[in-house]
């Protein structure tokens, strides 16, 4: 299962390829460094909301199209969803985890 920020990267990469820039040009157009461009594009960084429609005005694209997926549209908006899913579920379980170190943390404390 590819999540969505394997779905972002892949996409993002195909798009600034498509206009023949660099990830230094593509950054120096955003006016982001390189480096950020090279995290996102490698899964490691992931943009909040307002970042990602400066780069997706820099690539000439729309936001959502950065999130597309190939197949016919139910499979793509299916395979979308189960992304989402499986990230939300892994967020939830990384907040549990670290609400209940910092209670852990408070009690020790106290």
């Amino acid at each position: 299962m590819t999540g969505i920020r394997e779905i972002l990267a892949r996409n993002f990469k195909i798009n600034r390829q498509k206009l023949g820039l660099t990830q230094e040009q593509l950054a120096e157009k955003a006016n982001v460094s390189t480096h950020y461009i090279a995290m996102i594009e490698t899964c490691n960084k992931y943009p909040k909301p307002e970042m990602l429609e400066r780069l997706a005005k820099a690539l000439m694209v729309e936001p959502h199209q950065l999130f597309s997926v190939s197949g016919t549209l139910d499979e793509s908006f299916e395979r979308l969803h189960q992304a989402i899913v499986t990230d939300m579920k892994q967020i939830v379980r990384e907040t549990i985890q670290e609400t209940i170190a910092e209670n852990c943390k408070a009690k020790d404390r106290a």
